[in-house]
């Protein structure tokens, strides 16, 4: 028996890509596209959707009234593709959706043809999101109805407050930095973080304040970690 993970090949790398004010073309303009539209605006992406007025559902619609992307009134065309930085296409024409996909490959622009994996450098998950916590199930294009199954009961044994306790957490991880910003400090401050989110509770996370984290900061030269009513007898 090795001591190391067994390889278990055909999985995907699943990563957070910060798409932060990159462009997001979407093609199409169809109740997929919107659920794409979303994702990506989530992720703070500029997004141009390209599709006939005709072509665009309520949702999509709803969008591009709302100026929350830029709307192109027609079909795709190759200069479409001149400054994006990701492709999301979603129209019910496997010829174009090829082309798209060739002419992505060309320029290596990255990017997803909906419900034809082959043609994908990257998959849609079933998502879960809670404030700063996401959540992605994949089955690597094999069952999407799946994977939002296991999303749904994955969800349901969260505690409804994560989200909240994982905001506080990061505010405190901000403040620690700036509290003991040298690089050779990175180790013991990993270290105290993680002992802090152990020994409190989520309830304890949620309730802290500004002041509570001022106070608990105070002790991390010493490299304790008290409980949250000891910080805020002190």
């Amino acid at each position: 028996m090795s001591k190391f993970p067994e390889i278990q090949g055909g999985g995907s790398l699943i990563l957070a890509w910060q798409i932060k004010e990159k462009h997001v073309l979407v093609v199409g303009g169809g109740e997929v596209a919107a659920g794409r539209i979303v994702h990506a605006l989530n992720a703070d992406a500029r997004v141009t959707v390209v599709s006939p007025a005709s072509g665009l559902n309520e949702e999509v619609a709803y969008r591009v009234a709302e100026k929350q992307v830029t709307h192109v009134d027609r079909n795709f065309e190759p200069s479409d593709l001149d400054d994006a930085d990701m492709v999301l296409c979603a129209i019910d024409d496997p010829e174009a959706s090829t082309q798209v996909w060739k002419l992505c490959k060309e320029k290596k622009i990255p990017a997803n043809i909906a419900d034809v994996p082959p043609e994908c450098d990257f998959y849609f998950g079933s998502m879960h999101r809670d404030g700063p916590l996401q959540i992605m199930v994949s089955t690597n294009g094999n069952g999407p109805k799946l994977a939002s199954i296991v999303r749904k009961r994955i969800a349901q044994t969260l505690p409804s407050n994560m989200g909240a306790a994982i905001q506080n957490v990061g505010k405190l991880r901000k403040k620690l930095r700036e509290v003991a910003p040298n690089q050779e400090e990175g180790p013991k401050r990993m270290k105290w973080m993680s002992a802090v989110c152990e020994s409190w509770s989520l309830d304890d996370l949620v309730e802290m304040t500004e002041e509570d984290m001022d106070g608990l900061l105070s002790h991390y030269q010493p490299n304790k970690v008290p409980a949250l009513q000891e910080v805020r007898k002190s």
